[in-house]
């Protein structure tokens, strides 16, 4: 029997824990013997809220936990923030037995925190891939829907907890069974740890143009942001005044505008995930003066980095 502790976070995610959680009870139904046995754990041992407001009692806390051989972290908004070192000590603490350690969601902040990702492949949810990779820099983070890497399993939140479950219940009782799993959940097929979290561009955007959803593309994974709109258009196949057109048709902006909201979006997930100043902000997302970022950041949301870090810090108080 496997046994699994999952340890909760104060604004943890229900959708990530109810499909981890059902994974293994279906797995067991359709076994017919408990093959996995979990329990609750929270940092303290008391009761912890989700953020959808469901509280959830709690069996132990981290510092007494035992007899697990998997402990899965499940974190949701605000856990990029903990810092609390008797929590990231404990973890370290758990790693030393030599658990398989998992993240879900934002869990991965704390086992990262903890430097339980050095040297593993790993990934978070796409909101907080970019704050992520610059507060962890040497870490491999990809953006897929979860990875599994030895002793380490993290998975981007959401159904992606149910994917990294069936995966391990694949690797200890075969596909056979975690095909009756999936079909148990009411899912069409078992995701890999290979496929992108996001839905495709064409199905988000609802655009079908294939030379407008390259555009995009570049334009969304630009990391250093220096590619000139002539640059962007050659690389499609499209004379300027060409792409123009198709996104004043189909998105009702120019190139420029997507890409620079596209960089003030990012700018904002800094802002709300890390402690970055401004101008580092600034600089990580293609502008080269705070001032510049600050009206183009008011501009488009109504309001100035400075407050919205200041709005976020009150919120998470």
């Amino acid at each position: 029997m496997t046994r699994i502790g999952f340890l909760l976070i104060p604004d943890f995610g229900m959708l990530g824990f109810a499909s981890a959680v059902d994974a293994l009870r279906h797995a067991n139904q359709i076994e017919g013997r408990e093959h996995y046995r979990w329990t609750l754990v929270s940092a303290d041992g008391a009761s912890v809220t989700s953020s959808a407001g469901v509280s959830l009692p709690i069996d132990t806390s981290v510092e007494d936990i035992a007899d697990v051989d998997i402990l899965v972290v499940v974190a949701g908004v605000g856990a990029e923030h903990i810092t609390d070192p008797r929590l990231l000590d404990a973890l370290k603490r758990n790693a030393r037995r030599k658990l398989l350690l998992g993240g879900v969601s934002l869990g991965s902040y704390l086992l990262a925190r903890a430097g339980l990702l050095d040297g593993y492949r790993c990934t978070v949810h796409w909101e907080n891939l970019s704050a992520f990779r610059e507060e962890f820099p040497r870490l491999e983070v990809s953006d897929e829907v979860f990875e599994i890497d030895r002793d380490r399993m993290t998975c981007s939140g959401g159904t992606a907890s149910l994917d990294m479950m069936l995966q391990l219940i694949a690797k200890n009782h075969g596909t056979g069974v975690a095909g009756k799993v999936a079909d148990a959940c009411m899912v069409d097929r078992v995701r890999t740890s290979g496929e992108p979290q996001r839905m495709p561009l064409r199905v988000r955007l609802g655009v079908t143009h294939p030379k407008l959803l390259h555009a995009i593309e570049l334009i969304e994974r630009s990391e250093d942001h220096r590619q000139s709109q002539s640059q962007l258009a050659a690389s499609v196949g499209l004379s300027e005044r060409q792409m123009e057109r198709l996104f004043r048709k189909y998105l009702d902006t120019t190139p420029s505008q997507y890409a620079r909201n596209n960089r003030l979006r990012r700018g904002r997930d800094l802002l709300r995930q890390t402690t970055m100043n401004v101008i580092d902000v600034a600089v990580a997302c293609g502008f080269t003066t705070a001032s510049h970022f600050t009206k183009s950041y008011r501009d488009y949301f109504g309001i100035t980095p400075g407050e919205d870090r200041g709005a976020v810090g009150r919120l998470l108080r």
